[in-house]
């Protein structure tokens, strides 16, 4: 293969593909993003962001520009809500409430349209010299051999053909991919049998109808015709726009529908409406049989898709970008082995598992379950009775929803469970989990401490007892930054005298000086 472009491809840049380009870039890894609209496309989904993904931005160097772009003022809020029949309706209760997990994040949750996060990311982008953007171009294919990947683009508005040759190719092309199908990644789908709408409309007097519920940004509405499947209204900005899913009869389209009419018999109330956008979609779920192929990867979209239930899908993406960033990184820096590479399949795709059958269907299915068996016009005091255990449900559910990596082949000697999206959210220092952000013994945030690649936290020892790990990592070529503090305060509940922490923010291992092994320990996490 001929010289180089880049070190990697990236294969759309949309959020996945711009957060993945300057993860890299960060860690002075070059990249050429292929992105097909000139201008974020303005249809307002991937809109709830979690704590975690905020984290992202923080160390993108962006937080508080992602944070100025939100389209609903900060005092109003962004809190979530079930309703019972219609969005007017007399039962209620409040959803996804994240703010019950903030304890253990560094960065509050956030909630703005995809296109001002992707235009947000643009910017960012922009300002790395190893990055480089070609708007307006598509990825036609890509092939590979032992030495690297090339990749053939076409101008989407002219005649253009260009061939890119590089290391690595990622797909974040979306759910539609051409570089996973060009690469021979194959899918596993899972059909609901449902067509979904998508509409876009504007309505001053929904938000006056609204204002009796103040602070809720969405809005999911159960109806027992449906049998699980949810009607759901969204905020873009606060007074007059809205975005609304609901399902709809298979011969359904644009010019036939009465989408007022759907609005109003959803919400229980007439109010004007100003339809503008319509559009379509299919309600499944699908998941790359593998994350890798070689030298070529899918992440976001290109790697699974599913329901936009409960906000998981781009926050799966960015954390699909977040974990491949740093292992394409260390592989070009000559310190990551090809077992680091494998991990991100290893650990990332049964988290999609996990998150699309423990949580999304099994959402569906609980739902389905409840308005078969509960009517408040046969058995009020029964369906109050199980509504009001339904809120308790809603909590746990945040709770429960702590993607982990425990069994991960890099992971304190991997076996035992499989990566999951289900765990629990606590203070001691896990192998395969995210590290909790506490205060140090010597003041500030952990998380104001660690660096672009491993960082030991070393708590109340002295200093030779880090100097074999610092050895170790020298000898391996391995970035690796201690950080020292007391073991008292908010620093005694992660309950471990040494924590190695990924570039990701998640524990590589943790345990006490004695027994360690820092050689061992430090070549698994690093897959050589």
């Amino acid at each position: 293969m001929s010289a180089k472009d880049s070190a990697v491809v990236i294969s759309g840049g949309g959020p996945v593909g711009l957060g993945l380009a300057i993860s890299l870039a960060q860690r002075g890894v070059p990249s050429i993003v292929v992105e097909r609209y000139p201008q974020p496309q303005p249809i307002p989904r991937g809109q709830n962001l979690t704590q975690r993904t905020m984290e992202h931005f923080h160390f993108w160097g962006i937080e508080k520009e992602l944070r100025d772009a939100r389209t609903i003022p900060p005092e109003y809020g962004i809190g979530g809500m079930t309703s019972y029949g219609t969005l007017l309706g007399d039962y209620h209760y409040d959803w996804l409430k994240r703010a019950l997990v903030r304890p253990f994040y560094y960065t509050d949750n956030e909630r703005l349209p995809q296109y001002e996060t992707e235009a947000v990311l643009r910017k960012r982008a922009a300002e790395f010299a190893p990055i480089t953007i070609l708007y307006g171009w598509s990825v036609e294919g890509v092939d590979q051999d032992a030495d690297g990947v090339r990749v053939v683009i076409t101008e989407r508005r002219g005649s253009g053909r260009r061939e890119l040759r590089a290391d690595y190719a990622v797909g974040c092309d979306g759910s539609r991919s051409i570089a996973r199908e060009s690469a021979g990644i194959t899918q596993t789908r899972s059909d609901h049998d449902r067509l979904m709408v998508l509409l876009v409309f504007r309505s001053e007097a929904l938000h006056e109808l609204l204002k009796r519920y103040p602070g809720k940004s969405f809005y999911n509405v159960l109806h027992p015709r449906l049998e699980g499947y949810w009607q759901f209204f969204g905020r873009v900005d606060l007074g007059r726009t809205f975005f609304f899913h609901a399902p709809v009869p298979p011969d359904t389209t644009a010019e036939t529908g009465d989408f007022p009419a759907l609005l109003q018999e959803a919400a229980g109330a007439e109010f004007d409406v100003e339809i503008i956008h319509v559009g379509f979609w299919d309600l499944r779920f699908a998941i790359a049989d593998r994350y890798r192929h070689g030298r070529v990867f899918v992440a976001g979209d290109a790697a699974h898709s599913h329901p936009p239930y409960g906000g998981y899908g781009i926050n799966t993406g960015f954390e699909d970008a977040v974990n491949l960033g740093w292992k394409i990184a260390a592989v070009e820096a000559g310190w990551g082995g090809e077992r680091l590479l494998d991990s991100y399949d290893a650990e990332r795709r049964p988290v999609f598992e996990s998150t699309a059958r423990d949580f999304i269907a099994k959402s569906i299915t609980e739902d389905r379950d409840f308005l078969a068996s509960h009517d408040p016009a046969v058995d009020r005091e029964a369906f109050e009775r199980e509504w009001e255990a339904r809120q308790s449900g809603a909590a746990a559910e945040v709770d429960a929803f702590e993607p982990n990596y425990e069994g991960s082949p890099i992971v304190g000697s991997g076996g035992g469970p499989t990566p999951s999206a289900v765990g629990s959210h606590r203070f001691p220092a896990r192998a395969g989990h995210h590290l909790a952000p506490l205060t140090l013994g010597t003041g500030g945030n952990v998380y104001e401490a660690l660096g672009s690649g491993f960082t030991l936290v070393a708590l109340g020892l002295p200093d030779e007892a880090t100097r074999a790990w610092e050895e170790g990592a020298g000898a391996l070529g391995l970035p690796l930054s201690v950080v020292r503090s007391d073991r008292t305060g908010e620093a005694a509940r992660w309950e471990a005298g040494l924590i190695l922490v990924r570039p990701d923010q998640f524990v590589a291992w943790a345990g006490e000086m004695d027994g360690a092994d820092p050689g061992r320990i430090l070549r698994e996490a690093i897959g050589v």
